[in-house]
């Protein structure tokens, strides 16, 4: 098995500072791009740290369920940007008091072993928590949303969940850290939609969200915000190699990135009915 170490240098694209609004498939859409590079050996490794103002992202089955389009529409009246992400996992609610991570690593062998990316996440994060990193665990928390083997958890309670990305010569590990505010408001939230978009048939499936499965690191550790949380993931990743550059940085690719946001509405938000 290949080692589980991050890379020895990488870049670290940095976008905390400025919170995204708006559409929520730009990031997506930017770590697909830079993916596509990243395979291509244009640009090293990469880590894209971000959070959005107000999104929920769905799962591809979530996006199949009998009333998905009367709940997505419920969710935009609400204000809330809304996308179906081409990543595994399941309806994920953003907001300012959640980091986002993806790991996007070259795969020039094409190996589809999966799990050993996904403990590279766990690594990281547990890493980032420095001395409080050894009460993370991971396994999946019946009754959390976007339930997962690689659900991350304190007592019981999930704060994290990893989802991933394949290219064919690149992949991309991400990860949503609930780092403030109540984990069981967002888990209403992410219950509500389930109820609206399965219309109580027996034969939809979907998790079954129960309101104490989720928590913040805040709730759980004392996170004191997510700034705290932030600046000791920076500082743990420039220890381990990496370089921090914002997002102007790649501003040259915005361009094919505002291209993959076309394509993958096409793909994943096209309505049928």
């Amino acid at each position: 098995m290949q080692s589980l170490a991050l890379p020895s240098s990488f870049l670290i694209i940095d976008s905390i500072s400025s919170i995204f609004h708006g559409d929520i498939l730009f990031p997506f859409a930017f770590d697909e791009v830079i993916a596509r590079k990243v395979g291509d050996g244009v640009l090293p490794p990469v880590i894209h740290i971000w959070r959005h103002q107000k999104a929920f992202v769905l799962g591809l089955r979530d996006r199949k369920l009998p009333y998905a389009l009367e709940a997505m529409d419920q969710l935009k009246r609400q204000g809330f940007a809304i996308t179906v992400r081409n990543s595994g996992g399941a309806a994920v609610p953003l907001d300012p008091g959640v980091i986002n991570i993806s790991l996007i690593l070259p795969n020039p062998g094409r190996n589809m072993e999966f799990h050993q990316d996904f403990e590279r996440m766990y690594r990281l994060i547990q890493g980032s928590l420095h001395q409080l990193g050894s009460l993370v665990e991971k396994g999946e928390i019946v009754g959390s949303y976007c339930p997962g083997d690689f659900d991350l958890s304190i007592s019981g309670q999930k704060f994290c969940g990893i989802a991933q990305r394949r290219q064919t010569k690149a992949f991309a590990v991400q990860a949503f850290l609930v780092v403030e505010g109540k984990g069981h408001h967002r888990a209403e939230l992410v219950r509500d939609f389930y109820e609206q978009a399965s219309g109580g048939k027996e034969e939809a499936i979907f998790p079954e969200v129960t309101l104490n499965r989720m928590a913040s690191l805040s709730e759980l550790i004392q996170i004191p915000s997510v700034e705290a949380f932030h600046q000791g993931l920076i500082d743990y990743l420039i220890q381990q190699g990496g370089e921090a550059k914002n997002l102007s940085y790649l501003s040259g690719y915005l361009e094919d990135i505002h291209a993959s946001i076309l394509e993958l509405r096409m793909r994943y938000e096209k309505r049928d009915r």
